[in-house]
């Protein structure tokens, strides 16, 4: 009898407000009321600006869509390794340049404040459906490691030491053995945090959503979310 083999990511769940609300209602009434689609530039704007100082912390605290990936998703999804190229600077700055493009060339077409937002609403429609189809073939935040707004707050976040006031990220005590690697397991963005354990500055890696959940599935709680 041949045994099946155990996916290496899995769901992890943890506490919090259910922001998916909030996307989920974008879409719904955005049907009905186009001007709601200019919401949109919260969520564009949002992770870009904080990224500045807090690296992808938007990403993984605030933002509805990641949200509903992963306290919905999440639960479903067959959690596959994401495709090494989606993750690429070539694939990233692509789908950068297309998505723009398509804002630009809709709006050179718009006639009102209402059309505007139909625009705004028919893109997030669209990545959204990607995104959940991306969430049952892979894994819940495969769109994020290549999201356009990810990936300009990737580009602009804080990669070295020092770190801006505020800055947060993880700081693996250098007791890890890397043994277990729980912690990897439960990464949303599929990423190694264990790698940095004992480094004073703590886990650099741009794209680290700072939702702090492999700090919560560590064995031994040698790992923590905090300011340098």
């Amino acid at each position: 009898m041949q045994m099946t083999q155990k996916r290496f990511h899995r769901h992890f769940a943890t506490k919090g407000l259910p922001l998916y609300w909030i996307i989920i209602a974008y879409i719904i009434v955005g049907w009905f009321y186009p001007i709601i689609g200019l919401l949109a530039l919260i969520c564009m704007i949002g992770p870009v600006v904080t990224s500045i100082k807090k690296g992808r912390w938007w990403c993984g605290n605030v933002c509805p869509r990641g949200n509903m990936y992963d306290r919905l998703l999440s639960k479903y999804s067959p959690h596959r390794p994401i495709p090494e190229f989606v993750r690429t600077f070539g694939f990233r700055l692509f789908m950068v340049l297309f998505i723009f493009s398509m804002f630009g060339i809709q709006l050179a077409f718009v006639e009102s404040w209402s059309d505007v937002g139909r625009v705004f609403w028919r893109i997030i429609v669209m990545t959204t459906v990607v995104g959940v189809v991306l969430s049952f073939i892979y894994a819940p935040r495969t769109w994020c490691s290549f999201c356009p707004m990810g990936t300009i707050s990737r580009w602009v976040a804080p990669k070295t030491a020092p770190v801006p006031s505020g800055f947060t990220n993880i700081h693996v005590s250098s007791a890890c053995q890397m043994k277990c690697k729980s912690c990897a397991r439960v990464c949303p963005m599929q990423l190694t945090p264990y790698d940095s354990r004992g480094q004073e500055a703590g886990y650099m890696h741009p794209d680290c959503i700072k939702c702090g959940k492999c700090t919560l599935a560590c064995p031994t709680k040698i790992m923590a979310l905090r300011k340098p």
